[in-house]
C-alpha cells in the first residue's frame, strides 16, 4: 500500500504535468489570436499534456527533485519542472513585439490561475468539510498552490529565454532589444547561476513568491467572508 508521501507526490508531478500543459497551451492560443498559427498547425493549443511533454523537464527532472534528491541529500522535496516550448514565430504576429508580450504572460497568468483555484478549494476544504492541512488531499492543495505561485514568478523574471524577458523587451528601448534577447542563449545557467549562487537571490525569489500567496489569500478570505455573511 502507498504511503501518504508517495500518493502525494505522485499526484503533484501529475498536477505540474497539468499545470505546465495548460501554460504553453495558453502561450499557444494567445499567439494564435495575435496572427501565428505555428503552435496551433502543431495541434499545441490543447489541455491535453502528452502534446506539451518534454521528457526531461517534464517527468524525470520534476521526479528527481521531489523522490530521489531528498533521499539523497536530505534536503526538502521540491516541486519544479518545464514543458516543451511553443514555437512563435514573432514576424507573423500583428504587433510583433507587444503581442509577444501577452503571449508571454498568458503562461503565468495560467499559473496563477491555477494557485487561485487551487486556494479556493483548500480554503473550501478546511472551512465547509472539515478538512486537516495533514490530510492527503489538503497537502495535494498545498503543494498545487505552491509550486503554481513558483511557476508564476519565476517564469516572470525578466532573463532571457523565461517569459518576463518577453515583457521587458517590450518595454526596452529598440535599439537595446536584439542585444537583449541575444542573452537567451546562456539564460537557462545564467538563471540556475543566479538562483543558486548569487548571495540572497532564493531569498528575494521567496518574499516574491510570499508576496503573491498573501495577496491572494486576502482576496480568497474576503469571498469566503461574503459568502459568510452572505
Amino acid at each position: 500500500m502507498l504511503s501518504d508521501d508517495t500518493i502525494v507526490g505522485i499526484a503533484l508531478v501529475l498536477i505540474l504535468i497539468f499545470a505546465l500543459g495548460l501554460h504553453e497551451m495558453a502561450h499557444a492560443w494567445v499567439a494564435n489570436k495575435c496572427g501565428d498559427d505555428t503552435a496551433k498547425r502543431l495541434g499545441r493549443i490543447t489541455p491535453n499534456p502528452i502534446k506539451h511533454i518534454d521528457p526531461f523537464l517534464t517527468i524525470i527532472l520534476p521526479g528527481l527533485l521531489f523522490f530521489v534528491l531528498p533521499r539523497l541529500l536530505g534536503t526538502p522535496p521540491l516541486i519544479f519542472g518545464g514543458a516543451k516550448p511553443v514555437p512563435v514565430v514573432m514576424s507573423n504576429l500583428r504587433h510583433p513585439y507587444r503581442d509577444m508580450m501577452w503571449v508571454a504572460i498568458a503562461g503565468p497568468a495560467t499559473n496563477f490561475a491555477l494557485a487561485f483555484l487551487s486556494l479556493v478549494l483548500l480554503k473550501a476544504g478546511l472551512v465547509w468539510f472539515d478538512l486537516s492541512t495533514r490530510d492527503v488531499v489538503a497537502r495535494i492543495l498545498i503543494g498545487s498552490v505552491q509550486f503554481n505561485v513558483l511557476l508564476t514568478v519565476f517564469n516572470l523574471l525578466p532573463i532571457p529565454p523565461l517569459d518576463g524577458s518577453r515583457v521587458m523587451t517590450y518595454v526596452l528601448p529598440n535599439a537595446l532589444r536584439r542585444p537583449y534577447m541575444s542573452l537567451g542563449f546562456i539564460g537557462i545557467p545564467l538563471i540556475f547561476g543566479i538562483v543558486f549562487f548569487v548571495p540572497g537571490a532564493q531569498d528575494t525569489l521567496i518574499r516574491w513568491m510570499d508576496a503573491v500567496y498573501d495577496w491572494m489569500a486576502s482576496v480568497v478570505e474576503g469571498l469566503f467572508g461574503l459568502f459568510r455573511k452572505g
